[in-house]
């Protein structure tokens, strides 16, 4: 079964690590794009994002999922199913 996982912060990070835990195919991460964080305001990735850059997981980090070229990119990686946990964008119908 191939998987998307979307989510952003620490709290979902979990339910990605339970996943690949358990050798389900996390074909995607989406997340929220990278902050500005801290005194000097650097760009900073989501907890998500981390965890998937450790598994070498593709990222997507679109500003809205409104679009038709980001819902065409979504759609284009034939997942079977999408798991979300926090991710702090709507998703279209």
């Amino acid at each position: 079964m191939r998987i998307i996982y979307a989510g952003t912060p620490e709290f979902a990070v979990a339910g990605l690590d339970a996943l690949l835990a358990h050798g389900y195919d996390i074909i995607a991460v989406y997340t929220q794009p990278d902050r500005p964080a801290g005194r000097g305001r650097k760009l900073t990735p989501s907890p998500v994002k981390q965890r998937a850059l450790e598994h070498n997981i593709p990222v997507y980090q679109p500003a809205s999922l409104k679009g038709e070229a980001e819902q065409a990119e979504l759609a284009a990686l034939n997942a079977d199913l999408m798991i979300v946990a926090a991710y702090g964008l709507l998703l279209p119908k």
